[in-house]
């Protein structure tokens, strides 16, 4: 046979074939006075066999292992080879159901109109943002731009926290949207950072809104990120995640967070 009849025979292109003689799960076979080679049942039984270890998921590594441990202890290697395969199946599967529930979850929410221009974020945490969505609902005027921020906000540390610390973080601020006078307390809080868009370091509003930004954190919530972090503080890292933050705001509300860190620290220990 021909390289092109032995790829037809096996359902497999004459690309692949060359392919697996480079990695050498086919050996060469002898060549024609011409140069073609010159196949035989032989490589298309082994070639048929490459086919099927593969189409199981085997990657060519692992069907290289099998194929070079020979007739004899082929069929424990295959074996071994199957149960780590089967094993990993089972990690996707269990992987693929979780991600199925939650994209299902995210349908129920939009479904109910309640999936918010963040998301997609956990149900959990669009939750929270529909409670804030609710809140901001009563005002008399717009929502202060920073409940937005802070929406964008909890949104980035969901996906790069931890998960078990992501979960723990969101169900911790649950209990700030399950209570409305905590939630009114936070969009007092909105405004009063708002109002300090333009100011300056020093302005004389910063230590009253600093306090009112403390005072607003649950304690559920700060013994969520002090249990993980081991302080409530670490507002004066040189780098990382606080220099981005803090650059994100004016230099006044940059300061509100510093203080609120700080005061937030003294009420941890």
């Amino acid at each position: 046979m021909r390289i092109g009849e032995l790829a037809a025979l096996a359902g497999v292109t004459t690309r692949t074939v060359r392919h697996y003689h480079q990695l050498g799960l086919l050996p060469e076979p002898a060549r024609r006075a011409n140069g073609y080679r010159e196949y035989g049942l032989r490589d298309a039984v082994l070639l048929a066999r490459v086919r099927r270890l593969t189409e199981l998921g085997l990657s060519l590594e692992e069907v290289r292992d099998v194929l070079a441990v020979g007739a004899f202890g082929a069929g424990s290697e295959l074996r071994e080879v199957l149960a780590e395969l089967d094993a990993d199946l089972a990690r996707q599967e269990e992987a693929l159901r979780a991600r199925r529930a939650r994209v299902r979850a995210l349908l129920r929410l939009a479904e109910r109109g309640e999936l918010p221009a963040e998301g997609p974020v956990s149900p959990a945490l669009a939750a929270l943002f529909g409670e804030m969505g609710r809140a901001a609902a009563d005002l008399p005027g717009p929502e202060p731009s920073m409940a937005a921020r802070e929406r964008e906000l909890l949104a980035l540390l969901e996906t790069t926290m931890p998960p078990e610390a992501g979960r723990e973080l969101v169900a911790a601020l649950g209990s700030v949207g399950g209570d409305p006078a905590a939630m009114a307390r936070m969009y007092e809080v909105y405004a009063l950072l708002d109002g300090l868009a333009e100011a300056e370091a020093d302005d004389p509003r910063v230590a009253q809104a600093a306090r009112a930004v403390a005072d607003a954190v649950p304690d559920a919530v700060l013994e969520t990120v002090a249990g993980r972090s081991g302080t409530a503080s670490g507002s004066d890292a040189p780098g990382g995640f606080a220099k981005v933050l803090f650059a994100d705001f004016s230099p006044a509300q940059a300061e509100v967070l510093r203080q609120a860190m700080r005061l937030l620290a003294e009420r941890a220990r």
